[in-house]
């Protein structure tokens, strides 16, 4: 099957398998796995970080970070169209009782830094504690612009918050960008980076930040029901995406874009946006489910929606584009 539903269907290769089986091991709720240690210590110095923690999930790294800025009843500044407040379950607010602002995000996924100002909150009882600041990067396989994150971040260290980054696909911005890893996270006090996406393993993320909240990260992934044993088996699948998926990720940008340009051509389909791994496209509803079904009975996966999204990934090629493109002619066609 092509699948372009999202990036985290790929499947580990027989190599990335291979260096799992290899895996050296410990424990790591005791703190000894020894692949553990060396991916947490590997991703923390790339992002410019004296720490890092790994974790099942990018949903459960985001959740500890949260809880690790903020106490209940604090207050997170957050974009509507962010992850860690749209499409993790509200686990801030349910779990974290930590209260979200949402703010709309602008058409380039940037927040308005005059939105900010008015929704942090003044020091009165009858208002949550506004504590933290959360930014996405990519966010709808856009690149934040890096001006923009570094007067945002600083904007609001002057207010005396803390910045986190989901930055699940946060190497597809590095890529797309040209820019080292650390240049992207630096100006976060957290990071959540993962490798489920984009860098093509089966599961795990890893958040980075200071040593004092790393510690208190750690507390909180335990009660959230993150704390896993012989870990270095998945850590492993982490450390080999890093050594060959990561400059790769050009392929996906340059297969989405590829994409894009084929779909254009098709009367009945309108191309909305393209940034990085992800094309967002728009066909009329009521071709909406039969051109899931058409799609699918050619081996080829998508969620059509009325404004849909596709995703490049490890596992498709720019033959596979080429044959999606011509499945998806054929249907407006017939």
């Amino acid at each position: 099957m092509i699948d372009l539903r999202s990036d985290t269907v790929t499947r580990p290769s027989a190599a990335m398998l291979a260096a799992m089986t290899r895996a050296e091991v410990g424990d790591d709720v005791w703190g000894d796995d020894p692949t553990v240690i060396r991916l947490q210590e590997r991703v923390a110095g790339a992002a410019g970080k004296e720490a890092g923690l790994f974790f099942p999930s990018g949903t459960q790294s985001n959740l500890a970070a949260l809880m690790a800025h903020c106490a209940r009843g604090d207050e997170y500044i957050v974009g509507q169209a962010a992850h860690t407040y749209k499409y993790e379950g509200g686990g801030a607010a349910v779990l974290g009782s930590i209260q979200p602002q949402p703010l709309d995000n602008a058409p380039d996924g940037t927040i308005p830094l005059e939105r900010i100002a008015a929704a942090i909150k003044p020091v009165d009882d009858h208002f949550a504690r506004t504590r933290l600041f959360a930014l996405e990067n990519t966010i709808g396989g856009k690149v934040l612009p890096a001006d923009y994150v570094a007067r945002a971040t600083d904007f609001v260290r002057t207010r005396e918050l803390a910045a986190h980054l989901d930055g699940a696909r946060v190497f597809n911005a590095a890529v797309a960008s040209g820019q080292p890893l650390d240049a992207l996270t630096v100006p976060f006090d957290s990071v959540s980076i993962c490798f489920s996406k984009g860098l093509g393993t089966p599961v795990g993320s890893v958040l980075v930040g200071s040593r004092e909240l790393i510690a208190s990260a750690r507390r909180w992934r335990k009660m959230l029901g993150g704390g896993m044993r012989q870990a270095g088996v998945l850590a492993a699948a982490c450390l080999y995406a890093l050594d060959h998926n990561v400059e790769r990720l050009a392929e996906d940008h340059a297969n989405a874009a590829r994409f894009a340009a084929g779909l254009a051509q098709i009367d009945g389909v309108t191309v909305l946006s393209q940034a990085t791994n992800m094309v967002f496209a728009q066909v009329p509803e009521a071709h909406c489910a039969p051109l899931e079904a058409w799609l699918k009975e050619r081996g080829i996966l998508t969620q059509m929606l009325y404004a849909t999204r596709f995703v490049t990934h490890l596992d498709v090629s720019a033959a596979d584009i080429d044959t999606v493109v011509a499945a998806v002619k054929g249907y407006f066609a017939k």
